[in-house]
Parts: C-alpha cells; sequence; structure tokens
C-alpha cells in the first residue's frame, strides 16, 4: 500500500442500525430472494439493456429501496459525462446502475467479488489499482477515451469509503474530464431507514463483504437516496485542482467555488439543470 492512498476516518465501529434489525425470516427470506436473483445474474449475459433490470431485481432482493432525485447522470451532448459521488457502500454501485447503465470505474478488488464482480466485468467496468501509481496515467487515459467516445463514466473520487459525510476528492479523474471536454455530474448518496440517517449500509474499516452483506440484509427499511447536482462545466482556466475542489465543494454542500471564467450563455443555461420542471423524483 502506497503512502498517498486516501485513508477513510471511518471504522467498523461507526457502523449502526438506526431501526430495530429485521427479524431473522425477513432477513432468510431476503437472502433466499437474493440467492434466486444472483443466480439469474451469473447465467444472464450482461448488455446495458439487462443491466438495470438485473440491478434492481438485487437491490429489490437485498430490500433496499433506490430513490432518485433530480434528472438523469449524463448530460446530453456528443461526448460522456464523468459522473462523481461519495463513496459510502459496495450498494453504491447497484444503486447507480438501477438508475442508469454507465461505465463504473471501481477498485480493482471488486471484481474478484461474487455476482456484482461478474456484472462490473461484463459491464465494461474500468478497474483502477489504488496503489498502483504508475497505473494510473493509463487509467486516465482510457477514460478520456471512453468520454471522447460519448460513454459516461461513473467514478468515486474519495478513493475510500465513508460512513456518511463526504471527504475531499482525489484530482487524477477529473483530468479525463479536462482532456475530453466532459461536464462532471455530481452526485451524492445517502442512506437512510425509514427517513433517518444510517450507517448500517455502510462497508468500511475492516468490514468484510459478508459481514456488511449481514447487516443490509437484517435491516429495516433501508434507502438510498440519490440527489443529482447541476453539472459543472470546465472553463479553459481550470486544473483537475480546482474542478476537484468544486465538485467536492457541491458533495460536502457547501458554497461552490467559482468556475475559472464565466460559462458561456448555453452552459449557464444547461447548469440550471435540475431545477423547476426538469427535476424529478422517482423511486427506482
Amino acid at each position: 500500500m502506497n503512502v498517498w492512498a486516501p485513508r477513510s476516518p471511518c471504522t467498523a465501529a461507526c457502523v449502526a442500525h438506526a431501526l430495530s434489525p429485521a427479524s431473522r425470516l425477513v432477513a432468510a427470506r431476503r437472502a433466499a430472494a437474493l440467492a434466486g436473483a444472483a443466480a439469474w445474474a451469473a447465467v444472464l449475459p450482461v448488455s446495458p439493456a439487462r443491466l438495470t433490470p438485473m440491478t434492481r431485481s438485487l437491490l429489490a432482493a437485498l430490500g433496499v429501496r433506490a430513490e432518485l432525485e433530480g434528472p438523469g447522470f449524463s448530460v446530453p451532448g456528443e461526448v460522456g459525462t464523468l459522473i462523481v459521488a461519495n463513496h459510502v457502500s459496495w450498494l453504491d454501485v447497484l444503486a447507480v446502475l438501477s438508475v442508469e447503465p454507465v461505465t463504473m470505474l471501481a477498485k480493482r478488488e471488486v471484481g474478484d467479488w461474487p455476482v456484482i464482480g461478474r456484472i462490473a466485468h461484463e459491464a465494461g467496468t474500468a478497474f483502477i489499482d489504488r496503489d498502483g501509481l504508475r497505473s494510473l496515467p493509463g487509467t486516465v487515459a482510457e477514460l478520456t477515451a471512453l468520454l471522447r467516445a460519448g460513454q459516461s463514466v461513473m467514478a468515486f473520487p474519495e478513493g475510500t469509503t465513508r460512513c456518511s459525510t463526504p471527504g475531499p476528492l482525489r484530482r487524477a479523474v477529473f483530468q479525463a474530464a479536462l482532456d475530453a471536454g466532459a461536464p462532471v455530474r455530481p452526485v451524492t448518496l445517502a442512506y437512510r431507514q425509514d427517513g433517518r440517517p444510517s450507517t448500517v449500509a455502510a462497508y468500511v474499516g475492516v468490514d468484510s463483504f459478508g459481514v456488511s452483506l449481514g447487516r443490509v440484509l437484517t435491516a429495516s427499511s433501508l434507502t438510498v437516496h440519490l440527489r443529482v447536482h447541476p453539472p459543472l462545466h470546465p472553463s479553459a482556466a481550470d486544473t483537475r485542482r480546482t474542478l476537484a475542489a468544486r465538485a467536492t465543494a457541491v458533495l460536502e454542500g457547501v458554497a461552490q467555488p467559482a468556475p475559472a471564467s464565466v460559462p458561456s450563455p448555453q452552459e449557464a443555461m444547461e447548469s440550471g439543470e435540475g431545477g423547476g420542471a426538469s427535476s424529478r423524483s422517482m423511486t427506482v
């Protein structure tokens, strides 16, 4: 592990149910439903058309609801959209793909996970070695090519998971947006139980996938809320540092730093996306 790798302040001690856990019978039913959904996912070929219904069925089996606030992820245009979100849980991937079949950027270990790993591989996920700095330029070049080809890419630039409050975003992936001339779409992920903020889904510290899965199976009324923010359009004077800072400010809910130059009228109009009639809230 390199000394530059991001560190999460969260440990397994941060993780707790906000409501009384579901009964063993409910957990057993969910486990059986998950096994059935996973069996289908393991047999059926993964394609963009199947990705969204497949991930929705896995979430439903787990008893997890996904709620979308705002427009979809991708900004219309010739290039793709770099979508960036805070990172809480392995459920984040399923929640995002249940909304739109974007290309994911995931850590290398995800490719070895049961079911999710296979879906990730067949869905064209780009894997990153968090500890291998030498491979980073190649990953950025790969993301740039995807964006230029019109494919939207989802990344978790914190580089680690946190229980709740988003942390600073790493800058590397924002270089891909700059090189491709692609908009950046911040998305805030928040987990709740019957409307109450919850850390039960967090996958942090020394947690194993099995232990985390067990908590999710016993979580009562678990919902993942995806809040889609207006896109950020890079200016000619932006750097990956300033662009990452702008996205971090959006996710942290503080005043957004001004772009390095004044956007065009078209960009200003597009950046207002997500309010008024163009905004919607739906459950997936």
